[in-house]
C-alpha cells in the first residue's frame, strides 16, 4: 500500500518532503525566463537607440517562438502546464471571489492574466513583424503589405505596447502582493519547480490523474515553435532580397534613363 502511494505521488510529482509538490516543470520554467528576458530586451531596444532596432525585430520573432511553444505545451505538456488544468470557470471564478477556491497552480485571476498576456504578447510581436517608424526601420514582413496597413498596423504595436507594460506592472504587483501580504512566494517555485500547499490541498496535488510532459511531447513543441520562427525569419530575408533587387533594379533604369 505504501509502496503503490509512493509510486502515485512520484507519478503526480509530488516530494519525499511532506507538503511539498513538483508544480512547474522545467520546460514552463524555461519558457517564463526566457520570456521574460527577451520581452525586457525588446522593451529596452525599443526606447534606447534606434540603431538597436534590429535587435528589437529578433527580439519580437523569438517571443513568437517562445509563445508558439507555450501555446502548443498548454495542450500536451504537464498537468499544471495544461490550459485545460488552469483556465477558469465563471463557477472557479466566483469561488475565488468568495475565498472558497482551492487548488494548486494558478488561481483564477492569475489564470486569466496568463492567457492576456500570452494573446498580447502574440499580438503585440505579429504587428510588429508588420510595422514600419517612417524614417529606417521596417518590420520584417513590412513589405508583404502595403504602406497604409503597415502604418495602422505600427499605430496598433505602439498601442498594445502601452498595455502590455500595464499588464506586466500588475503581474509585479500581484506577485509583490502575494510575498508581502498572503505571505505566499510565486517566484521561487518558477526557480526550483517545488511548492509548499497547505494540508488540505495535498490530497488535489498528488492525484494520480497528475502526469509529467513526456520528452516526445517537448521535442514537438519545440519544433513547431522553432519551424513558425524559421518561416518568419525565413519570410524576412526573403523580402529583404526582393527588397534589395528591386531597389537595384530601379536604380539601373534611372541611370540608363538618366
Amino acid at each position: 500500500m505504501k509502496k503503490n502511494l509512493a509510486n502515485e505521488q512520484r507519478h503526480a510529482g509530488a516530494s519525499a518532503i511532506p507538503g511539498r509538490i513538483r508544480l512547474w516543470d522545467l520546460p514552463v520554467r524555461i519558457f517564463h525566463w526566457t520570456l521574460t528576458v527577451v520581452v525586457t530586451i525588446a522593451i529596452i531596444s525599443a526606447e534606447l537607440d534606434d540603431d538597436l532596432m534590429e535587435i528589437h525585430g529578433k527580439a519580437g520573432i523569438t517571443i513568437i517562438g517562445l509563445v508558439v511553444f507555450r501555446l502548443i505545451w498548454g495542450i500536451i505538456g504537464s498537468t499544471h502546464a495544461r490550459f485545460a488544468n488552469f483556465v477558469p470557470g465563471l463557477s472557479d471564478i466566483r469561488s475565488y471571489m468568495k475565498g472558497r477556491w482551492k487548488n494548486v497552480g494558478h488561481n483564477p485571476i492569475g489564470a486569466l492574466s496568463v492567457l492576456a498576456l500570452l494573446l498580447l504578447l502574440a499580438a503585440q510581436a505579429g504587428t510588429g513583424l508588420f510595422a514600419n517608424d517612417d524614417i529606417d526601420f521596417t518590420g520584417p514582413l513590412a513589405n508583404l503589405v502595403e504602406t497604409t496597413l503597415s502604418d495602422q498596423l505600427t499605430g496598433i504595436h505602439h498601442l498594445l505596447a502601452n498595455f502590455l507594460l500595464g499588464l506586466i506592472a500588475l503581474h509585479i504587483i500581484a506577485i509583490g502582493f502575494y510575498f508581502f501580504v498572503k505571505k505566499d512566494n510565486l517566484i521561487k517555485p518558477m526557480i526550483t519547480g517545488w511548492k509548499e500547499v497547505k494540508p488540505e490541498m495535498l490530497p488535489q496535488a498528488t492525484t494520480p490523474s497528475g502526469f509529467r510532459g513526456s520528452p516526445a511531447a517537448f521535442v514537438i513543441a519545440c519544433l513547431i515553435a522553432l519551424a513558425v520562427a524559421g518561416v518568419v525569419s525565413g519570410a524576412a530575408r526573403h523580402t529583404e532580397t526582393v527588397a534589395a533587387k528591386v531597389s537595384a533594379c530601379t536604380f539601373s533604369v534611372a541611370q540608363r534613363s538618366a
